[in-house]
C-alpha cells in the first residue's frame, strides 16, 4: 500500500510536469526562468519545496535523534535563515538584473575568468546537493519496495529527469505546488499523530532550549554553528534558489516569496526534529538501523499517514533534485561553454538544446556520488560549505560594494576553496559522520576540528576578499566591461531591431554598473 500510494504521487508529479512543458515553446528564457512570469504563490512554493527536501526531513531526523535538536534542525533552520537574508538583501536586486543564471552575475560583476571559475565551483558543489536527494529516494525504495539501493537511485534520477528535461523551471514551479501542499499537510499530520500517540518527549540535553548544543564543543557546538552558517550564508550562492528568484515576475514578488518560504521551512524543519526526539526517546529508534523516519513510518505509523509523509519526502526531494539538475546544466552550458540565447527564427534556441543535453552527464555524476556516499544531510551541508568558503563573499559583498574587482573575487575563491578542500582531506569526520568522501590518514588533525574547518575556511575566504578589495581597487576597464556585459544581457533577451531603454533600479545599478561614464560606442546606452 505504501509504495502504491507514493507511486501515485510520483505519477501525479510527472503528469503535471509534462503537461506544463508546452509553456517552454522552444525558448530558453521560458525554460530557464519560466519567462519571468511566476507570481508569488508559485515562487514561494517552489522555494519551499527546494528547501524542505530529503536533507531537511530524513537527514534532519537522523542527526537529531543522534546528536540533539540543533544538530538536525539546523539543516532546515539554516535554509530558512538563507531565505530570510535573500529576501532582505538580494531578491530585489537579483530579480531586477534579469539574469538567466547565477553565473551571469559573476560575468557581469567580475568578468569572464571569474564567471568560469565561479561556475565550475557551483557545478561541483551542486552535484553534492543532487546526490543528497537521490540518496533519500534510494533508501526509500530499498526499505519499502526491497529494490537495491543503487537501482533505487537510478530509478529516482530517471523520473526527475523526465519532467525536468521537458519543462524546465515551468515544470519545476508547477509541480512544486503539489509537492509543497503534500509536505505541509504531511508534517502537520505527523506531529499531531506523534503528540496524540506518544506525546512530545525531549530527552535531557537534546531539546531546542538546551543551548549547550550551541555553546559547548563537547555537545557539538562547532558542527552545529558550521551547519547554520554554511546553509544560512553559503546557500545564498545557490543556483537553484536564485533560478526561482529570477523567474519571479517582479522584485517585490521575489522578496515576499523568500519571506513566506523562510517561515514555512523553519516550521516544517522544527516539526521533523521534534518527531525524531520523541521517536528516539520513546521507541528507542536509532539511525544506525537505517533512516529513523523510515523506521517510524514503516513499523509504527498508520499506513495512510506513512503514505502521506513519504509522498511528501519524495515530492520534496524531486523538486530539489529537479532544480539542481536544471540550474547546474544551465550554468555548465551558458557560463562555462559560453553558449548564448538567440532570437528564434525557425531553428531551436541553442541554449535550450544544449542545456537539455547537459542534463544527462549531470544526472550521471549525481548518481555516482549518491552511490559512493550514502549520506543525506551531510552532502547538503558540504555543498554550501564549499560555497561559503569560495564564493559567498564575492557574491554578497560584491552586490553592494563596488571597489573590489576580479582580483579580489579570484583570490577569495582560490584561498577559500583550497583551504576547505585541504581541511576536508585532513579531517576524519564530516559533520560528525565518518569522512568516506576524501580523507588522507594523518596524525595532525582529529575529529575535534570538525565544524571548525567550515568556519575557518569561510573566514579565510571572506578575509581574502576584503583585504584584496581594500588594497587593489577595480580597474576602470573592468567597470566599462561590466556595463557592456549588462547591456549585452538585456540585448540578448530583446527582439532584434529594438534598443531597450531599461532602468535596472538603484540597487541593481550599484551592483551591476556603478559610476560608469558614457561609452564611446553610441549603441550602448549610458545607463542600463
Amino acid at each position: 500500500m505504501i509504495i502504491l500510494g507514493v507511486g501515485t504521487t510520483v505519477l501525479a508529479v510527472l503528469v503535471i510536469g509534462v503537461l506544463v512543458a508546452r509553456k517552454v515553446d522552444g525558448d530558453s528564457t521560458n525554460y530557464l526562468v519560466a519567462g519571468r512570469q511566476l507570481g508569488m504563490p508559485l515562487v514561494a512554493v517552489s522555494l519551499t519545496a527546494a528547501a524542505v527536501d530529503s536533507n531537511a526531513t530524513v537527514g534532519n531526523t537522523d542527526l537529531t535523534s543522534g546528536y540533539g535538536f540543533w544538530a538536525g534542525a539546523s539543516l532546515a533552520l539554516g535554509l530558512a535563515v538563507c531565505l530570510l537574508l535573500a529576501g532582505l538583501f538580494l531578491a530585489k536586486p537579483m530579480n531586477r538584473m534579469r539574469l538567466l543564471t547565477l553565473g551571469d552575475f559573476f560575468r557581469i560583476r567580475y568578468g569572464r575568468r571569474t564567471e568560469t571559475l565561479a561556475s565550475l565551483i557551483m557545478i561541483f558543489a551542486f552535484t553534492f546537493l543532487l546526490a543528497g536527494n537521490l540518496v533519500a529516494c534510494g533508501f526509500l525504495l530499498e526499505y519499502f519496495a526491497h529494490v537495491p539501493y543503487a537501482a533505487g537511485v537510478v530509478v529516482a534520477s530517471a523520473l526527475v529527469l523526465s519532467y525536468t528535461l521537458a519543462g524546465g523551471l515551468f515544470s519545476d514551479a508547477y509541480t512544486a505546488v503539489l509537492q509543497t501542499v503534500i509536505t505541509v499537510v504531511a508534517a502537520v499530520a505527523l506531529i499531531v499523530w506523534v503528540a496524540l500517540t506518544y506525546g512530545i518527549v525531549v530527552p535531557e540535553g537534546m531539546g531546542p532550549f538546551d543551548l549547550e548544543q550551541l555553546t559547548s564543543s563537547e555537545a557539538g557546538a562547532p558542527i552545529n554553528w558550521a551547519t547554520l552558517i554554511a546553509l544560512g550564508i553559503g546557500d545564498l550562492v545557490a543556483i537553484d534558489f536564485m533560478q526561482r528568484i529570477f523567474g519571479a515576475k517582479s522584485p517585490r514578488v521575489a522578496q515576499r516569496s523568500c519571506f513566506l518560504a523562510a517561515g514555512t521551512t523553519a516550521v516544517i524543519g522544527t516539526i521533523f526534529a521534534l518527531v525524531a526526539l520523541t521517536a528516539s526517546s520513546v521507541l528507542g529508534l536509532s539511525a544506525a538501523d537505517g533512516p529513523i523516519l523510515y523506521t517510524l513510518l514503516g513499523e509504527y505509523a498508520p499506513p495512510l499517514l506513512a503514505v502521506l509523509v513519504l509522498s511528501g519526502i519524495v515530492a520534496a526531494s524531486f523538486s530539489t533534485a529537479s532544480g539542481a539538475i536544471l540550474a547546474t546544466s544551465a550554468v555548465t552550458v551558458r557560463n562555462v561553454f559560453n553558449v548564448r540565447r538567440t532570437e528564434i527564427t525557425g531553428a531551436q534556441d541553442p541554449l535550450l538544446r544544449w542545456t537539455r543535453l547537459a542534463m544527462l552527464p549531470v544526472v550521471l555524476i549525481g548518481i555516482l556520488l549518491a552511490v559512493r556516499v550514502s549520506q543525506t544531510g551531510i552532502l547538503l551541508t558540504l555543498a554550501f560549505d564549499l560555497m561559503l568558503a569560495s564564493l559567498s563573499a564575492s557574491f554578497i559583498l560584491g552586490t553592494f560594494w563596488k571597489r573590489p574587482g576580479a582580483r579580489a573575487a579570484l583570490a577569495a575563491a582560490g584561498v577559500g576553496l583550497t583551504s576547505r578542500l585541504v581541511f576536508l582531506a585532513l579531517t576524519p569526520t564530516i559533520y560528525g559522520a565518518p569522512n568516506e568522501l576524501f580523507h588522507l590518514e594523518n596524525t595532525l588533525v582529529t575529529s575535534a576540528f570538525d565544524g571548525w574547518a567550515t568556519l575557518l575556511a569561510g573566514a579565510l575566504g571572506w578575509l581574502t576578499y576584503v583585504l584584496v578589495g581594500l588594497t587593489a581597487a577595480r580597474p576602470q576597464a573592468e567597470t566599462d566591461t561590466q556595463r557592456l556585459e549588462l547591456y549585452r544581457l538585456y540585448r540578448e533577451q530583446t527582439p532584434s531591431g529594438f534598443t531597450p531603454r531599461v532602468r535596472a533600479g538603484a540597487a541593481a545599478e550599484r551592483a551591476a554598473a556603478p559610476d560608469v561614464e558614457p561609452a564611446a560606442d553610441p549603441q550602448v546606452p549610458a545607463r542600463v
